[in-house]
């Protein structure tokens, strides 16, 4: 109660409040307070003290509160400020768009009206949306980025059915976890005998004679974490016939999946001209070794012959190291046979040793092939034991054998110094020739083998008259 007796709050009546304790409390319960007049002149601007963003709009006093607006909000204003002015009831707040001048910044605000005084002043309580703009800006993103991914998942899944309808090879998905097939394409499902409705959800042993769930899951995944490509054997249950699994692992969604593709070994499903099949079982089983390379050198893949003929474990210890490594000229054997190779697209002989970390060198003879893998360059290296295998070599030429005789007939009527300068030359002759055979009269490559230099090179060859043989341009 006042001093006087009477109540604060009385019918519902608000008690006279000091000027400026009313406008500490309308900065307190409203982001932005602006008294206007009935034309939209501004009188006043209250700025809440926790908003410092709006500080600078104290700079509107004195201004038509319209040229702060954006020009849409200008008709919405001039609209429920009418509505207000006629006394219509209720008045719904108004949501409005601040700006400058030249439009550099904008922001949303809610507006309520009230009248506060008979001189027609009217005061606009306001709260900043700017928060609320940017989670449903952040919403809109967020529903527009899952609408992005459920389309590229919908592509994808399109693709992969597609994929799985056209492929003529039986595939299954199995999850390793439950060991329950959760995928199959329609090859599979007819040689399994069950529609693919019947196939999903049902364990992946049921399928094959004489298979336990977690023994058969466990073998495919441990074969398809190993190097080999071996094929997990076994047969199918209802028709008995023997098929292959050859399983691949991978993960999804935080779940281990086996890929496996079944196929039969009977002979009348088996091609004999599968060439993939016949090249692969070859490059296996083969008695050659056999090596890919990069075009820089770098060893992609060998076989186990190779593996045996260098005494390595394992290929997994070869992979990504340069097979220059191995040879006994190093980097001048190999640069001899791939230049040569990436010329005439094979080498089809060259003779060199070839020794791991831990064995002796052995005599080898090496056949090159340039091969293409889409925009890369593969080199096939063919490598067979010169010490046990039939070679054909070209006889000695006669102009060797008669330098030799020349020499021999030298003792008894020449000093030892022209016996040891005459064989001197024979010896060089033929080391020039046979460098010269090996690199394809290639003689940047013959003068590298032979620690000469070019120009050292062609005044031994003219020296030799080697310079009149047919030979192919240096490069």
């Amino acid at each position: 109660m006042t001093s006087r007796g009477t109540k604060y709050w009385s019918s519902g009546a608000i008690p006279l409040i000091a000027p400026e304790i009313l406008g500490d409390i309308i900065a307190e319960v409203a982001d932005l307070g602006i008294v206007i007049s009935d034309s939209g002149i501004v009188l006043s601007v209250l700025v809440s003290p926790t908003n410092e963003t709006f500080q600078k709009l104290e700079r509107w006093e004195n201004k038509d509160i319209r040229s702060a607006l954006t020009i849409e909000s200008v008709s919405k204003f001039d609209s429920r400020l009418a509505a207000f002015l006629d006394g219509a009831s209720p008045i719904r707040p108004v949501e409005l768009n601040h700006s400058d001048d030249v439009g550099r910044w904008e922001f949303p605000v809610r507006y309520s009206f009230h009248r506060i005084g008979p001189d027609g002043a009217i005061l606009m309580l306001g709260r900043d949306l700017r928060p609320i703009a940017e989670m449903q800006q952040q919403l809109v993103k967020a529903q527009l980025a899952l609408e992005r991914d459920y389309e590229v998942q919908r592509e994808y899944d399109t693709r992969f059915r597609v994929l799985m309808d056209s492929t003529a090879d039986a595939v299954i998905f199995a999850s390793v976890q439950t060991g329950e097939i959760t995928e199959a394409n329609p090859a599979a499902a007819s040689l399994l005998g069950r529609s693919r409705e019947d196939l999903i959800g049902t364990a992946v042993a049921l399928c094959f004679e004489g298979r336990k769930r977690g023994d058969l899951i466990d073998s495919l995944t441990t074969q398809a974490i190993s190097d080999r490509d071996d094929p997990v054997k076994t047969v199918l249950r209802g028709s008995g016939q023997a098929v292959n699994l050859l399983p691949t692992l991978f993960r999804a969604a935080g779940e281990r999946v086996l890929l496996c593709r079944i196929a039969p070994l009977d002979e009348k499903n088996m091609r004999a001209d599968n060439l993939t099949q016949n090249v692969k079982s070859l490059y296996v089983n083969g008695p050659e070794a056999i090596i890919f390379t990069s075009d820089a050198g770098d060893v992609l893949s060998a076989n186990d012959a190779f593996l045996d003929l260098i005494d390595v474990a394992h290929d997994v210890n070869l992979r990504g190291r340069n097979l220059s490594d191995y040879l006994q000229r190093g980097s001048v054997d190999l640069k001899v046979m791939m230049e040569n190779a990436a010329r005439t697209g094979r080498m089809r002989i060259y003779t060199t040793k070839i020794a791991g970390e831990y064995g002796s060198p052995r005599s080898v003879e090496l056949s090159v092939t340039k091969l293409q893998a889409g925009q890369h360059t593969v080199f096939g290296f063919v490598v067979r034991d010169a010490n046990h295998a039939e070679t054909t070599r070209n006889p000695a030429k006669a102009g060797d054998d008669e330098s030799m005789q020349s020499v021999v007939e030298l003792v008894g009527s020449a000093t030892l110094r022209d016996i040891v300068a005459e064989t001197t030359n024979v010896v060089e002759k033929m080391c020039i020739e046979t460098a010269l055979e090996l690199t394809m009269n290639n003689r940047v490559a013959a003068a590298e083998m032979l620690g000469l230099s070019r120009q050292s090179l062609y005044v031994k060859l003219r020296k030799f008259d080697i310079m009149s043989r047919d030979s192919t341009p240096d490069e």
